[in-house]
């Protein structure tokens, strides 16, 4: 039987693992259960589908995406390996087809989605033959504190009681350790071998940037850093994904929108499209994206405040599963605090959820308004330990201005308590904000603003300034909102700071800041290759997209841009040349390789 590196190097044709794959997947196939966390982009299908083949019977991939199963088997097709799906997308013949494949050996890898597992007719099929692993992917849906949870995942404990002695692995890319501690209780993986990776994408650059009509920020970020790219923008809403989805095509950028509110088979081709062609812009509800495979989205945009740690870092891990530079980038501002704590506040959930919501939501809130390392508080909240600063996000590229904000926030509170106790009245932040800048507008004047001892008091910050102000007491607990219209209350800490007991500390970055950071690394070619090599990569992208428009599959599903950028570098002129090149092997050698040096050695 072939061991593990050489079913890597013959089906994948990489050279060797990474990281703690080969750990994890001699653990798997010696019978194992394992607990792995790895980012995206890290590997974990590897960790599964080698085991499948190595261990003797059909692995069970457990997944909750339906809408791509037919991609991740075609994948797996194309590089010569036995795959099947079931699910509620197959007409009868179908299925039936492919549980006589399975019962009879004739796959080698199922995927299923969760909520058939719990079925009579699937676990009576799982009888019926030899499994030589379950392997459940999205393991974080089982967390009922997850951003991602999914209430068939609950079911999953059976599989060990049902079939104790086939081993299991549950894999995601994003976890905590109190999450983690939930995946091994609720799927009974008690006594399973936890594998933990790195959660850094060195490749990622982060950057968060102050909200200043945000569609204009994102335009000037794609049309000066990535233009002609493939990538996400995450929207909060259904109609600002519309409206975003139609501002950037009026502007030029090919894009698509994607949430709940379209009916099901505008959702399934936009989707398709997204990951059958080039430089796409997909703009969307967070509904998008789990599962896709799409190696070379180039950026991720939020143009709303993420939930969570957790959520942000999941989705933009989207961006450079190919390991090339990409741009996590997201506009953040006073409102988008608003309205996430009134969300919360309005919330079904008990006061616990409330809780934790909140615990979520000041995590990501600190992460926004650090003056340290992005890239290091990421890695400190999943419970890695940074080693020094990054060097590759906004904060490190150009650090951000610490200062002593205790006397800004001192007056804010001020003004937001002498509303509430001399006037019995509460207001949203721009009406206090107004106060303190001295400003007579038709709502100061009206209810006599203009007479308090605060008026005007702030007239040393500009409105932009006093806004981060409010956003950064927001963020640090030190100012709160309330009711449907966001006004301002204080907190149990604003006491400490209104007596001179607290010092404030804020942080302020120029916009000509930002515009360097943002500007440091969009000069840096995504494409590394040496100049004659460049016209070569084009003519096999040119080649890939005929190909796989002919096949019906997404074009990285041929070969990625890594691999074609490595054959156009080599520029092989022998099948066993090419075949030395890291992703080809031996079926798609066999399928593609004499098309691949033809297209090398053709004219133009």
């Amino acid at each position: 039987m072939e061991t593990a590196v050489e079913v890597l190097n013959r089906v994948w044709g990489y050279a060797g693992f990474r990281g703690e794959q080969a750990e994890i997947i001699d653990h798997v196939s010696n019978g194992g259960d394992a607990l792995v966390l790895m980012p995206t982009g890290g590997g974990k299908s590897l960790c599964y589908q080698i085991p499948a083949l190595v261990r003797p019977g059909v692995a069970v991939v457990i997944s909750p995406l339906i809408a791509l199963m037919q991609d991740q088997v075609d994948a797996l097709r194309t590089l010569g390996v036995r795959a099947g799906f079931l699910n509620s997308t197959q007409d009868p013949d179908e299925r039936r087809l492919v549980e006589y494949a399975f019962r009879n050996g004739e796959i080698d890898l199922l995927y299923v989605a969760p909520e058939r597992v719990s079925t009579r007719a699937t676990q009576d099929l799982f009888d019926g033959a030899k499994i030589s692993l379950f392997a459940i992917d999205e393991a974080h849906c089982v967390s009922q504190w997850g951003h991602d949870f999914r209430p068939d995942y609950l079911q999953l404990s059976m599989l060990h009681e049902r079939w104790p002695d086939v081993p299991r692995i549950a894999l995601t890319a994003t976890a905590t350790m109190a999450t983690r501690t939930e995946i091994a209780t609720r799927l009974n993986l008690g006594d399973a071998r936890h594998f933990t990776a790195s959660f850094d994408r060195p490749n990622i650059q982060y950057r968060i940037v102050a909200k200043n009509s945000p569609q204009r920020q994102l335009l000037d970020l794609l049309k000066t850093e990535h233009r002609g790219d493939a990538g996400i923008v995450y929207c909060l809403s259904r109609a600002s994904v519309e409206k975003t989805a139609e501002f950037l095509k009026e502007n030029g950028i090919p894009a698509l929108p994607y949430h709940a509110g379209l009916d099901a088979f505008t959702r399934a081709t936009n989707q398709s499209r997204f990951l059958r062609e080039e430089g796409l812009v997909m703009v969307a509800t967070i509904a998008f994206g789990m599962g896709i495979d799409k190696p070379d989205v180039r950026f991720v945009a939020h143009l709303d405040l993420p939930k969570s740690v957790e959520g942000y870092y999941q989705e933009t891990g989207r961006a450079g599963r190919d390991g090339l530079p990409s741009t996590a980038w997201l506009a953040y501002g006073l409102q988008d605090v608003v309205q996430q704590r009134r969300l919360i506040d309005t919330s079904e959930g008990d006061f616990a959820h409330r809780r934790n919501m909140s615990a979520h939501l000041d995590a990501m809130l600190a992460l926004c308004e650090t003056v340290e390392c992005r890239r290091g508080q990421i890695l400190a909240y999943f419970g890695e330990q940074p080693d020094g600063k990054c060097g590759n996000c906004d904060t490190c590229l150009q650090p951000p201005e610490a200062w002593d904000g205790t006397v800004a926030a001192q007056k804010l509170l001020s003004t937001v308590l002498r509303l509430q106790r001399e006037r019995g009245q509460k207001f949203g932040a721009g009406q206090s904000i107004d106060i303190l800048l001295g400003k007579k507008t038709d709502k100061v004047t009206q209810f006599r603003h203009d007479q308090l001892k605060v008026f005007g008091i702030g007239a040393d910050l500009r409105e932009a300034e006093w806004r981060g102000v409010v956003r950064q007491l927001l963020a640090q607990g030190l100012l709160a909102v309330e009711g449907d219209y966001g006004t301002l209350v204080l907190t149990d800490r604003s006491a400490s700071v209104l007596r001179g007991d607290a010092t404030v500390m804020m942080r302020r970055e120029s916009e000509r800041a930002a515009a360097k950071a943002s500007r440091s690394k969009s000069a840096a070619p995504v494409v590394d290759l040496p100049a004659e090599a460049v016209p070569l990569f084009e003519k096999l992208r040119a080649w890939r997209t005929g190909v796989a428009r002919e096949l019906g599959m997404p074009p990285y599903i041929v070969f990625s841009d890594a691999t074609l950028r490595a054959i156009a570098a080599l520029n092989p002129t022998t099948l066993p040349e090419l075949a030395t090149v890291s992703g080809v092997g031996q079926n798609k050698l066999a399928r593609f390789g004499q098309q691949v040096l033809d297209t090398l050695t053709a004219p133009g």
